[in-house]
């Protein structure tokens, strides 16, 4: 009889702590509340404006930040060469995914299609800049920018008014 009383309190024992783990279980696995969305806020720049003060800016910064320069005085060249020049290029190329990502908000795309396609051609023109800077390597760069420039060509080319 001892042993049967012994078998009752210990199966009674399992039995409640295996209720409690299924309820402690439950209880981590509850679906959390989604998070609110963040605020939106109405889009204010033009398509000019963004390519007036983000795009010209930024891959023009792109362009001259690795040259060469051949004239009377010999050659020279031309890369950034400390780590600030290096930011201040990458700074510019994130500014210039950036824009890409501003030409689709609100009614600024044009349509669906082309202009969307062209966009990410920005960057991912823009982010083979990011990586060049990472990486501190001015043929990178002029990899860069070479996509960047084709890309606004077929951009301009359909698009510009």
């Amino acid at each position: 009889m001892r042993i049967a009383n012994w078998l009752f309190i210990v199966s009674a024992a399992l039995f409640v702590s295996g209720i409690g783990f299924i309820i402690a279980s439950g209880r981590t696995t509850q679906v959390e509340a989604a998070a609110p969305p963040p605020p939106s806020l109405p889009p204010v720049a033009t398509v000019k404006q963004i390519m007036a003060g983000i795009v010209m800016p930024s891959a023009a910064s792109i362009w001259d930040s690795v040259s060469t320069i051949v004239d009377a005085k010999g050659v020279q060249e031309n890369q950034p060469r400390t780590d600030e020049e290096w930011a201040l290029v990458g700074a510019n190329a994130a500014a210039l995914i950036e824009s890409a990502n501003m030409l689709l908000i609100g009614n600024r795309a044009v349509d669906q299609g082309d202009w969307v396609k062209m966009a990410k051609a920005m960057a991912d023109a823009g982010q083979i800049a990011l990586k060049a800077t990472v990486e501190k390597n001015p043929e990178g760069i002029l990899e860069a920018g070479e996509a960047i420039n084709q890309t606004c060509d077929n951009c301009h080319l359909k698009y510009q008014r």
